[in-house]
């Protein structure tokens, strides 16, 4: 009897969003229910896909240097995400790819997979888990609720790269949901262009959900992953009316008290013509009547310093609305003139210099902001989800830290955890962003 041929392998490479990794994982999910193996090194590759960020200059060059880096170390190279809808700037730049796609292409993606090296598909053995691949650690997981973005914002080209708002069923987003916490995921990260939309493309009609009706809108979604008993944590929402209906979840303890809110500005000038929403003491009240709703809530943002035209005036308005808001987390880039971008034909161009020094103020003004704030959670008893242990103790996080952008909390006697455990601990001290906490004494 002849023995089976080795399995088609492909490399692949990921660089981007959560969003681009919610992608990937869908590509390798497929590559490996078809039968593919998956590489981490291009020697071992018989092709690679390199999944492609192109939303700023910066990630624009770190994808095109990946993609050189493919085609040097393999030299059969299929290129996807959202640098491939970049016009062509991927075959201008490496025209011996194999083939170039857009984001959320995964049925391109695969037919060139297809085309350029076949599958050597085995029936007989259970290549996914119910969950599929992940890039994530075991312990959490993202969620992609929705595709796209109705915003038409001066600086974006993300519905250009991605197109309009397309909201997912919401039954399979729970029934994801449920594969994901049954393969030991302890916290789902929730994602899209613009979470609060969920719904309104569809006109929030009704969905079925283990055979029940429910609609598909943010609040009942939210509901519903709030019943998995492990933590949910909402990303990229943005301050519309109807995230109040989240507020009684995260008092519940249903969800995470933690909002990813991206203001982006507080110049009612610059935030028109960022085409964003300009009422700024709305905003203030909102987020003053969210901390009311629930006292233990995390908000955090993300501001853009230097937009075209944006005077000393404007950025100080930006400074006193950050002394105003008092929020958790915040993050600042200076702003990038990205091709295709709007923003790029208004007047008032500032030097790149300038526009990274107000980000550099902008983020030493909210230190001690952000220092405030965990200072009044100094003594308190908290839940932290462990990342990873090191000689130090447990490198964990709070209901307040998603990974990777926000905080950690180090507890320095958490020797014997393990990486996915939940503990409770009482926080002893902070410094600018992290917090060091013990682990709650048994009484």
């Amino acid at each position: 009897m002849s023995r089976r041929k080795q399995a088609p392998t492909v490399g692949f490479v990921s660089l981007g969003c959560p969003k681009a990794t919610v992608d990937a994982e869908q590509i390798l999910t497929r590559l490996r229910a078809e039968g593919y193996a998956i590489s981490s090194t291009y020697d071992g590759a018989d092709l690679v896909v390199v999944n492609t960020c192109g939303f700023i200059d910066a990630a624009v060059n770190d994808s095109l240097e990946a993609i050189g880096e493919a085609l040097t170390e393999n030299g059969r190279v299929i290129v996807t995400g959202c640098l491939g809808a970049k016009g062509d700037i991927v075959r201008t730049t490496h025209p011996k790819v194999l083939a170039v796609t857009g984001p959320h292409a995964l049925a391109e993606v695969m037919g060139a997979v297809h085309e350029h090296l076949p599958p050597l598909h085995d029936p007989f053995v259970d290549l996914v888990p119910p969950q599929g691949i992940k890039l994530t650690p075991e312990h959490y997981a993202y969620l992609k609720i929705s595709e796209g973005c109705n915003h038409r914002c001066s600086f974006c080209i993300i519905p250009a790269l991605r197109g309009d708002l397309v909201s997912r069923p919401i039954g399979d987003i729970v029934e994801e949901a449920g594969k994901l916490v049954d393969a030991g995921v302890k916290e789902l990260l929730i994602v899209s262009q613009d979470t609060s939309a969920y719904g309104v493309d569809v006109k929030y009609r009704t969905g079925f959900v283990g055979g029940r009706p429910v609609k598909t809108r943010l609040s009942e979604l939210a509901r519903e992953l709030g019943q998995l008993g492990v933590w949910v944590r909402m990303h990229y929402v943005y301050p519309y009316p109807n995230v109040d209906d989240l507020l009684p979840l995260m008092a519940e303890g249903r969800i995470l008290p933690y909002l990813d809110v991206p203001f982006q500005h507080a110049s009612p000038r610059i935030l028109k013509l960022m085409k964003r929403p300009g009422d700024v003491e709305k905003v203030l009240d909102r987020v003053a009547a969210w901390r009311r709703a629930v006292p233990d809530l995390t908000i955090r943002s993300t501001f853009i310093t230097g937009f075209p035209g944006e005077t000393e005036q404007d950025f100080d308005e930006l400074l006193q609305f950050l002394d105003a808001a008092g929020l958790d987390r915040v993050g600042a880039f200076a702003f990038s003139p990205v091709e295709g971008a709007a923003a790029n034909e208004l007047p008032g161009a500032l030097p790149e210099a300038v526009r990274e020094q107000r980000r550099a103020r902008l983020m030493q003004h909210q230190e001690d902001i952000s220092t405030r704030r965990l200072e009044q959670r100094i003594g308190r008893t908290i839940q932290v989800l462990v990342d990873d242990i090191d000689e130090e103790g447990a490198i964990a996080r709070s209901s307040a830290d998603a990974p990777e952008i926000d905080g950690i909390v180090y507890v320095t006697d958490g020797h014997d955890l393990e990486i996915g455990d939940f503990a409770t601990v009482t926080v002893t001290d902070c410094d600018v962003h992290d917090l060091f906490a013990t682990l709650e004494s048994p009484e």
